[in-house]
């Protein structure tokens, strides 16, 4: 096997891609390091580096909105990583949005073009 490029990056950050599975659809981007990483592995469930709360976190772990890894893709660089997910839950965001990118920029405007999923504020008690 391969050893993912930690060394790359000054903080030991890799960006991650998480994707449906079954669309392709890009749900969300996140970062891991190497506990993050061999966590995902060991338990097939996405665990990412918060870089907000500066810990490890599994993703869904408050929500419930877990992701099952379907598969992991690894770039040529070996410093990138796509997550091939099960969203768990039906939403990857935060903010409610099934995908993190639920809004879609134009030259004229930006527009939501998501569906809101569920309420974060009775999800995670604010907003």
């Amino acid at each position: 096997m391969f050893a993912l490029r930690f060394d790359k990056s000054a903080d030991g950050l890799l960006p991650a891609i998480v994707q449906d599975h079954a669309s392709g659809e890009v749900l969300m981007l996140a970062y891991m390091n190497e506990e993050a990483w061999g966590k995902t592995l060991e338990s097939g469930k996405a665990h990412f580096w918060s870089r907000s709360r500066q810990q490890l976190w599994l993703k869904g772990e408050t929500s419930g909105h877990v992701q099952m890894i379907r598969e992991i893709l690894v770039d040529c660089d070996e410093d990138t990583v796509v997550l091939k997910v099960e969203q768990l839950g039906g939403a990857a965001c935060h903010k409610g949005y099934r995908s993190c990118f639920f809004r879609r920029v134009s030259m004229e405007s930006a527009q939501v073009v998501g569906e809101l999923v569920f309420d974060p504020a009775q999800v995670y008690g604010k907003k």
